[in-house]
């Protein structure tokens, strides 16, 4: 019963590394949200920075709101609804793979 469980597990295994995005990774890289700041009350329109220190894969960010990513987001948030939200911004590598490097913060939006 032992061996069949074991493949059992095995297959899983195999089918989750098979259909799961690539997982992230720990390479040095850091990422700190510098604009606007944890707990700030913000415009509907509004710039986000941050300091990217690339490690050994580090290329880029990717930036998410209330965990949607912002495909093509140029570094202004226009028209974010009234409201609290969560910014993260991920580092990624030259294939978009996430890393593991990330800050969130939330804001409120008036």
């Amino acid at each position: 019963m032992n061996i069949l469980r074991n493949i059992v597990l095995l297959m899983l295994l195999g089918f989750i590394s098979l259909t799961s995005p690539a997982l992230a990774t720990d390479d040095g890289s850091t990422v700190t949200i510098t604009s606007p700041h944890n707990g700030d009350i913000v415009s509907n329109t509004f710039e986000l920075t941050y300091e990217l220190s690339k490690g050994t894969q580090g290329d880029h960010v990717h930036t998410y709101v209330d965990g949607k990513y912002q495909k093509e987001f140029k570094g202004t948030f226009h028209g974010l609804p009234k409201g609290k939200h969560h910014i993260t911004v991920k580092v990624a590598n030259h294939d978009h793979d996430v890393l593991t490097a990330s800050d969130t913060i939330e804001i409120e939006v008036q």
